[in-house]
């Protein structure tokens, strides 16, 4: 399934399908399944100027390869690191991509590290701060931007907005694609006791690009989004529940560890199809 050409700035919406996140671990898996319509690469695992072979191939049977930022820290009270942006867009360009994407989380403060996607307090300054940041990305690249929601262990006391509100709010101001990630949503209600359904009616839905769900695991009362488990049947309901809310622009399967046999990576991709094209109340 083509994915149809953007320019940086617009809305248009992209029809990408099911698609599946490339890693080098599963790249012949990813080749070989049926029915990837897309796949999507995390930017900061791939060099520009030596695109795997598998990626290649992947884009001469015309399937979309979209670069996903790990590292940006948009969510930084930084302007995101001209080096860290320039080879975002130098992967964009050497994948023929029509878009790419980041996360609304900051990963650094004060030059330290923090090796995870920490979530940004919802607060109006907090805001003026990612505004900025979006704007700073996207005039540094030659596609359309889309962020994402994260998911959490923990909340700031505060908050002055709701998740939804928040990147409403961000949308309006930037123009900014979502990457909405429903099994972030899934995550943050056993965290946080964030209602999902209600994110689904605060955010700009119409502003979707494409959607991410996966797996995580239950320790110790908190859900722990692993990437490495099997999608939950609650987040394929939330997904369903989005596709009676819109069309769905297209759905990835995240997987970065554990990875099953081809066999049980094609039954999650056919449960997402069932998710994402079955009617409500279908047997």
């Amino acid at each position: 399934m083509a994915a149809e050409m953007a320019t940086p700035g617009t809305s248009r919406a992209l029809d990408l399908g099911v698609g599946i996140g490339w890693r080098p671990e599963i790249d012949l898996s990813v080749e070989r399944l049926p029915g990837v319509d897309f796949v999507e690469v995390v930017a900061e695992n791939i060099h520009p100027g030596h695109v795997p072979e598998s990626l290649q191939a992947l884009r001469g049977r015309g399937v979309p390869v979209l670069p996903h930022g790990v590292t940006l820290s948009l969510g930084s009270a930084e302007p995101p690191d001209r080096d860290r942006l320039r080879r975002l867009a130098d992967c964009a360009v050497a994948l023929d991509a029509p878009l790419v994407s980041e996360h609304i989380a900051f990963v650094r403060a004060g030059g330290m590290e923090a090796g995870h996607l920490l979530p940004v307090p919802r607060t109006r300054d907090a805001l003026d701060v990612v505004v900025a940041n979006v704007r700073a990305a996207q005039a540094a690249l030659p596609v359309p931007l889309a962020v994402e929601n994260v998911a959490a262990l923990l909340g700031w006391p505060e908050d002055e907005l709701t998740d939804g509100q928040f990147l409403a709010e961000l949308v309006d101001r930037t123009g900014v694609r979502l990457l909405l990630d429903v099994a972030n949503l899934y995550t943050n209600r056993i965290n946080l006791g964030l209602d999902p359904l209600a994110a689904l009616a605060d955010l700009p839905l119409e502003a979707v690009a494409y959607v991410h769900v996966a797996g995580g695991v239950l320790r110790d009362g908190l859900w722990h989004d692993t990437h490495a488990h099997p999608v939950p049947a609650a987040v394929l309901d939330l997904l369903g529940a989005l596709s009676e809310r819109i069309q769905v622009p297209g759905v990835l399967l995240e997987r970065d560890a554990a990875y099953p046999s081809d066999a049980e990576l094609a039954a999650e991709l056919a449960a997402i199809r069932r998710a994402l094209y079955t009617p409500a109340g279908s047997p």
